[in-house]
């Protein structure tokens, strides 16, 4: 079986991809996991330390080949504010709550959960249901660039 060991930084030289690997956010929080790729088969992500992978990732594997990372198409919350202002206090109140949240200039996106989408309803928020990749924006104790640094506090 191949094993994934480690994640080429943006701009790193390499070879093309050779299959793709697609994950929900949730899943992309790892360290050490069997992986099974779009074109079947299976694929040991064996790393020193936990990452966090995002869409567009390449993972390199033992044998000099790499796999691409691929965020999952997930079930969100398109959030739309009236203006830039209510974006801020729509913001505050997702990050009170310590949700994962994907910032955008005129939305927000979050996993769907029926009580929040009640809440910012209650905002005022303009709220639809979507299908899209999720690619939340890293927290603060996530320390490094491009998600491959260590010791984040996740929530």
């Amino acid at each position: 079986m191949l094993r994934a060991i480690s994640v080429l930084a943006p701009g790193e030289p390499h070879s093309a991809p050779v299959d793709t690997v697609v994950l929900p956010h949730d899943g992309r929080h790892l360290r050490r996991k069997l992986l099974h790729p779009e074109s079947g088969g299976m694929v040991m992500l064996d790393l020193k330390e936990t990452v966090m992978l995002a869409d567009g990732d390449l993972l390199s594997l033992d044998d000099g080949t790499c796999i691409k990372v691929v965020a999952a198409q997930e079930d969100l919350l398109e959030i739309i504010p009236r203006d830039r202002l209510h974006l801020i206090e729509l913001a505050w109140h997702l990050g009170n709550r310590h949700l994962a949240a994907q910032v955008e200039e005129g939305r927000i996106l979050i996993l769907r959960d029926h009580v929040i989408e009640d809440m910012l309803n209650g905002l005022g928020a303009s709220v639809r249901h979507v299908r899209e990749a999720f690619q939340p924006v890293r927290g603060a104790y996530h320390s490094g660039g491009h998600g491959h640094a260590h010791g984040h506090h996740a929530h």
